[in-house]
């Protein structure tokens, strides 16, 4: 955003010579109490409190079905293996995340505009929405793995330039999240601080960053700290169930040693009223399927 003279108001500093807490400048849940939607006023308060909420039946055995068999036919498929919306294994040589599935599948597009889906993200964000990106995460046994502690905010402010923190994630597992298989881990609470990061963007960072995110990770100290203040919670649950959670919260997962492939599909959504600026601390936006830049509202 600029001013009258034309500088930027950065409320988020990061990728400078130093790490650097700031308090968060934004809302967490953007609408009004007793905005319409499918969340109960309860549902709303854990999502201001910690940052997450788990839903335990975002999708019926049914669907889960439909999607594993689209996900196991997009993943199968020789053109969208050599597609560069699909990232691989660098050991085993799998598809490890298919990006941009709601453009490549009108399955997954269908998903995106469930009402249960995409309602939860208007009353959370207090607006229209848009898909700022959707992947499917295989997350295969025998090797997959995993990422480090992050905050996604940290890299969509920094490399794709969304402005505040108004956009949400939600993890919709098609696969029974174990406590044993590389699930999801958050810190509770770490949504209320931004942790800017230390060191610049190198060049085609997505590069690397989509199968071993390094540029934009915090410190083993700040990480310690964090910890020590907010406690770590693992993601568990059957097939069907789904995490929502704050774009900035702290999270990562491990790597995957055991038979039983993760597999989940992934989408965030932006409020059109944060729609993607010029990158905050690199020198290009990423392409267009890892952060887009059509802001058209789902309907």
């Amino acid at each position: 955003m600029a001013t009258a003279t034309g500088v930027r108001n950065d409320l988020y500093p990061t990728r400078g010579t130093a790490e650097v807490e700031t308090p968060r400048q934004d809302p967490v849940v953007w609408s009004a109490p007793g905005a319409p939607g499918p969340m109960l006023r309860s549902e709303l308060e854990g999502f201001e409190r910690d940052g997450f909420i788990g839903v335990e039946d975002q999708i019926s055995d049914d669907e889960v079905a439909l999607y594993r068999a689209e996900m196991d036919r997009l993943i199968a498929d020789p053109a969208v293996r050599a597609d560069e919306r699909s990232i691989i294994e660098p050991r085993s040589r799998d598809v490890r995340s298919v990006f941009e599935v709601h453009r490549l599948s009108p399955v997954f597009a269908a998903l995106v505009r469930d009402e249960r889906v995409v309602g939860r993200a208007r009353q959370i964000l207090g607006s229209d929405v848009y898909v700022h990106q959707s992947r499917i995460n295989v997350k295969p046994g025998f090797g997959a793995s995993g990422f480090s502690w992050h905050s996604d905010f940290e890299t969509w402010h920094a490399e794709d330039g969304l402005p505040n923190m108004r956009a949400v994630s939600v993890s919709i597992a098609l696969t029974e999240n174990r406590d044993t298989n590389g699930g999801l881990m958050i810190m509770p609470g770490s949504h209320r601080t931004f942790l800017g990061c230390a060191g610049a963007t190198p060049e085609d960072n997505y590069k690397k960053s989509l199968r071993m995110q390094d540029a934009g990770t915090p410190s083993d100290a700040a990480l310690t700290r964090f910890a020590d203040q907010h406690g770590i919670r693992l993601f568990t649950g059957r097939a069907g169930s789904a995490t929502w959670f704050d774009c900035n919260c702290m999270h990562g997962s491990g790597d995957n040693i055991t038979p039983y492939a993760r597999s989940n599909v992934f989408i965030v959504f932006n409020s059109v009223e944060n729609a993607a600026v010029r990158p905050f601390a690199a020198p290009v936006p990423r392409p267009e399927f890892i952060g887009a830049r059509d802001f058209t509202p789902v309907r």
